[in-house]
């Protein structure tokens, strides 16, 4: 890669960069930038609709976590932060706005320069961009991160960088990427890393940070305080530069966010009902109806809110490891979906209230759809037939069992699978070449109602004799085992967007499959995925890119790695305090990043 990280030579090639501008397509500075078309808002927009501009600034927002934490960098793989800590302490290029599917405006960068083909992108950095400690954010910090997190960084950050054919400073305030491949969104994503700033870790050993190290951030929020493995604050800097920005217009109102952590659900549950915090996600529909009636809520001290909204469901359920040999054929696989007794399970934790997850992409217009794939699905997915499972192309559905505890038709199909697969039952236990099928269903530790199905279907499993165990571990644990692939099934969350593009590779991507860290957890190594992820990245249509998106959710969901449970997300339910508020003007996303608590504030009821 090319790096041109000083002013030297910058000015003489400023006639041959002019024409090269002028080759690439007269590019102009732009306010904001989407996937297809033109972004929905203009260059005078006052804020991001489902922010209020009005909204008072003060009050505390008391979240919790279960699990420890032992760093406070969450931007590289070692090491446990809390989940928020990367998107309320670091800013970036660019600000996504969540009521459109993929679509950025400006927030570091006063502007940004792309070709018609995108093969590359400048940024012009605020001249008022400042960190907490009061310097100024330059080119040099913003080059110093790209590298840094690029070359260092946690997985997620890889894959971009090695698609940068070169970083060059070209003025005082830009930066020009150049990229190595075809692929439109990369002129999006590069303006969402976050920036560093790079005189703060000059004589650290950027990896290794945990604890020791405050970050330095330009971000509105800065940590103020921390005790290890219970509690971060966060406080909002009252000289923040951003406060004029459009599209922080309305965000970061409450004057405190404080994270505080505890050793499993229940015992945050009762934490929240106590006042320790104020706020509280329930993903258990049974138990939002059932038990949220504690005196607190029927005072109207806390108040239930449900919030909708319009993007893809996601894959919730057991991710089987692939790079086991036991999950290596998909008939073994598709054993155990059929063994998975859903049916009955959902009734037993839901009361049958919940429809079961059936792609990755439902509840959108990228889901894959009923029947056999047609038009131009099927023309992306037959050059790759002879490799696919049954079920892509000709249609894919998941087992369905009568309801009843024994789930005698399931079992009976699992049975068969399992022997065509070349597994048979000798003295009552489930082996091949006189080797038993045993293997461990991985939990973090805290999730109760993952415990409850995955025992469930343990039991069920023995009737077939194979012996699962299920194992709860703490957060580091989970984590580290997660990240090196050490498991047999593990509890998997995957929330995906109406815009799915490079993260794409790291979720389902062959050459993430092997990566530790990668979130690739099943280890799916597909051509057909790799070339729908590649078509979606390099869609010039819309209709291109649907049709990609669909086939690719036919390749994962009848490559049966995950055993789907039921929606947790359809909505999203969130108990609170009274006076914390939102605007009913909720984004298309609806609770996603970006939600709670930047739009939040606090309002004396």
């Amino acid at each position: 890669m090319r790096i041109k990280s000083s002013m030297s030579g910058v000015f003489s090639c400023a006639i041959p960069a002019l024409i090269l501008s002028a080759v690439q397509g007269f590019a102009e500075p732009q306010h904001g930038i989407a996937m297809y078309g033109d972004p929905a808002l203009p260059a005078d927009f006052a804020s991001f609709p489902y922010a209020n501009p009005d909204a008072p600034k003060g009050g505390k927002i008391v979240l919790g976590e279960v699990g420890t934490f032992d760093s406070l960098n969450p931007h590289i793989l070692k090491g446990t932060t809390p989940w928020q800590l990367r998107f309320l302490a670091y800013e970036s290029l660019l600000e996504r706005n969540y009521d459109e599917p993929f679509a950025l405006y400006g927030l570091l960068a006063e502007s940004f320069e792309t070709g018609p083909d995108r093969k590359w992108v400048e940024f012009t950095l605020r001249p008022e961009a400042r960190f907490s400690d009061g310097s100024p954010v330059t080119v040099e910090d913003v080059m110093w991160s790209y590298e840094t997190l690029g070359t260092e960084g946690h997985p997620r950050y890889l894959g971009v960088w090695k698609s940068v054919e070169s970083m060059e400073q070209t003025g005082e305030r830009s930066v020009r990427f150049t990229f190595s491949e075809d692929n439109r969104e990369l002129a999006l994503v590069i303006g969402m890393r976050p920036i560093l700033k790079k005189g703060q870790w000059q004589d650290k050993d950027f990896t290794e940070s945990g604890l020791d190290t405050i970050p330095v951030s330009s971000a509105p929020y800065t940590i103020t305080s921390v005790d290890p493995g219970r509690f971060v604050e966060l406080t909002r800097n009252p000289d923040y530069w951003g406060k004029d920005v459009p599209a922080r217009q309305g965000f970061h109102n409450l004057d405190t966010i404080r994270m505080e952590f505890f050793a499993d659900s229940t015992a945050m549950f009762e934490a929240f009902k106590g006042g320790v915090l104020n706020s509280n996600r329930e993903t258990d529909v049974e138990k939002w109806r059932t038990q949220y009636d504690f005196p607190a809520v029927q005072s109207g001290e806390i108040v239930k809110s449900e919030i909708g909204h319009e993007r893809p469901y996601g894959m919730y359920g057991f991710a089987m490891n692939t790079r086991r040999d036991k999950f290596s054929d998909w008939r073994v696989r598709e054993a155990m979906l059929n063994a998975f007794n859903f049916e009955y399970i959902n009734d037993v934790q839901t009361g049958g209230s919940q429809p079961r997850i059936t792609s990755y992409y439902g509840n959108s217009v990228l889901g894959m759809q009923d029947g056999p794939a047609t038009g131009r699905v099927r023309e992306m997915l037959e050059p790759f037939a002879s490799d696919l499972p049954p079920g892509v192309i000709e249609g894919y559905a998941l087992p369905v069992s009568d309801g009843s505890v024994r789930n005698r038709a399931n079992l009976r199909r699992a049975m068969d699978l399992m022997a065509e697969a070349g597994w048979t039952v000798e003295d009552g236990v489930m082996q091949k070449d006189g080797q038993p099928f045993t293997f461990d269903i991985l939990i973090r530790q805290g999730k109760g109602e993952d415990e409850a199905i995955a025992l469930m279907f343990t039991t069920a499993l023995e009737r077939m004799g194979i012996r699962a165990t299920v194992n709860m571990t703490d957060s580091a644990q989970f984590e580290a085992r997660s990240k090196s692939f050490d498991f047999d099934m593990v509890y998997y969350e995957r929330g995906l967007s109406l815009s799915p593009g490079n993260e794409q590779r790291l979720y389902f991507g062959s050459e993430q499959a092997d990566e530790p860290g990668s979130r690739n957890l099943m280890g799916a190594k597909s051509a057909a995925a790799d070339a729908m992820i590649d078509t979606m990245l390099n869609a010039e249509s819309q209709e291109d890119f649907v049709a990609a998106a669909r086939a690719l959710d036919r390749v994962l969901t009848a490559g049966r790695y995950v055993i789907p449970i039921m929606y947790r997300y359809d909505l999203s339910r969130i108990a609170h305090a009274k006076e914390l508020t939102y605007s009913s003007d909720t984004p298309i996303y609806g609770d996603w990043l970006g939600f709670q608590p930047d739009v939040w504030w606090w309002e004396e009821k």
